[in-house]
C-alpha cells in the first residue's frame, strides 16, 4: 500500500509544473470598461500589443506598467483590428 501512495505522490509531483504551466497560458483578464468585455492577456495579446506599440511609434512598455488611459486606448484599438486583420493565417 505504502508503494502504491508513493508512486502516486510522486507522479502528482511530477505532473504539477505542467498544471501550473497550462494555468499561466489563459493569462489575467482585463476588464474594457468602454466595451463592457473581458480580455485576456496571454502571449496572443501581447503580440497584438506590440503590433500597436510599432504601429504608433512609442516605447513599447510591459501592460502591467502602462496606465489605465492608454490601456484603454488599446482597448479601442484592439476592437477596431480583430485577430483575421493583425495575423496572417496560412492555409496548407
Amino acid at each position: 500500500m505504502k508503494n502504491y501512495l508513493g508512486a502516486l505522490l510522486m507522479g502528482t509531483m511530477l505532473l504539477m509544473p505542467l498544471v501550473m504551466k497550462a494555468e499561466d497560458n489563459h493569462g489575467k483578464r482585463y476588464y474594457d470598461r468602454e466595451h463592457k468585455d473581458y480580455h485576456r492577456w496571454n502571449d496572443h495579446e501581447n503580440q497584438a500589443y506590440r503590433k500597436y506599440v510599432e504601429e504608433r511609434h512609442v516605447e513599447y512598455r510591459q501592460w502591467n506598467r502602462v496606465r489605465a488611459p492608454q490601456q484603454q486606448e488599446y482597448w479601442r484599438w484592439r476592437h477596431e483590428h480583430p485577430d483575421n486583420t493583425l495575423f496572417r493565417v496560412e492555409i496548407r
